[in-house]
């Protein structure tokens, strides 16, 4: 280690000592602040604009937290303000802090407390059954916030912020916990118009069949309707959506999982020519191993595996 890591560590050190054996009432809070929003801003005039005081209040407040430490915190430059290195050591600090205490008051939004959950689901899932059933668990558990971000079945839950993940395939990710949800069998689709021709599976030969990245899946189906797979060329597609849509305006013939297009077959934009199915795999929720479930990750889940099953 080079004398300058080895001096960054120890103001580090010393700056964390000094905080945490202050007795709590004399923290000073407001000094800590202001040097913060002052180092992320630059300035003490940019930081005077995000705290709603004078630019004076400001240089005030870093000054007294400098005296209180017994160390310079920021050289004043003609260029603006340069951290020094205890003022590196100290910052990540305070940021973590602060970002910490802003997440859970974000949760008392609205006069109530409420426990977050951040959920990542392959949009497919999403589109066709969780979004427009999310109501329901709001209404009996008013007090969690569910977030839902959309994948393509990609998805790193770690690196993304995610407490938990849906995603399609056979419930095997490496350091993944995975349970089970749901088959949602694959079969062709399409616009009405383009049904009319289809009497028998060899009279898909005919029609242009759209295609996902997982190329298995129509030689599949075909060997399930005892038919002979032709050449499929074209476009490939990541997105169940992107093909539903591409079926619906009459592009081609897609293999989807009818459970999740339902809508569209209710008001007649897709149509299910033929009744052979593959499975292919099942929904899955997944969350890392190891992590400490909250009560209310176990009440999402108990909640979608029993909702689910009305699928």
């Amino acid at each position: 280690m080079n004398s300058n890591l080895c001096f960054k560590r120890q103001y580090f050190e010393l700056c964390i000592r000094i905080i945490y054996t202050m007795d709590r009432p004399h923290l000073p809070f407001t000094g800590l602040r202001a040097f913060e929003v002052s180092a992320r801003q630059g300035s003490f005039t940019q930081a005077a604009v995000e705290l709603c005081v004078s630019q004076a209040a400001v240089s005030h407040q870093v000054i007294g937290l400098e005296a209180a430490l017994g160390v310079t915190l920021f050289n004043r430059t003609p260029k603006g303000l340069m951290l020094t290195d205890e003022g590196q050591a100290l910052l990540p600090v305070l940021t973590q802090s602060f970002d910490s205490i802003g997440s859970v008051l974000d949760r008392f939004m609205g006069g109530r407390y409420k426990e977050t959950i951040n959920v990542g689901v392959v949009t497919t899932f999403a589109a066709g059954w969780l979004i427009e059933n999310l109501p329901s668990f709001s209404r009996l558990h008013p007090g969690i916030d569910v977030r839902v971000s959309t994948n393509n079945n990609k998805v790193d839950l770690s690196k993304e912020g995610l407490d938990m993940a849906i995603r399609f395939g056979d419930g095997s990710w490496t350091g993944l916990e995975a349970v089970p949800l749901v088959e949602t069998p694959l079969t062709p689709m399409c616009a009405p118009e383009i049904a009319e021709r289809l009497q028998h599976p060899a009279a898909l030969h005919e029609e242009v069949l759209l295609r996902s990245y997982r190329n298995s899946e129509w030689p599949a189906w075909f060997e399930m309707a005892g038919e002979r797979c032709p050449d499929i060329r074209g476009p490939l597609f990541d997105s169940s959506i992107a093909i539903a849509d591409m079926a619906e305006a009459s592009v081609g013939v897609a293999l989807l999982p009818a459970r999740m297009f339902s809508r569209r077959v209710n008001l007649g934009r897709l149509v299910q020519p033929y009744q052979h199915e593959i499975t292919t795999g099942r929904y899955w929720l997944t969350f890392p191993k190891g992590k400490v479930i909250s009560p209310a990750m176990t009440m999402f889940e108990d909640w979608i595996r029993t909702e689910i099953r009305t699928l």
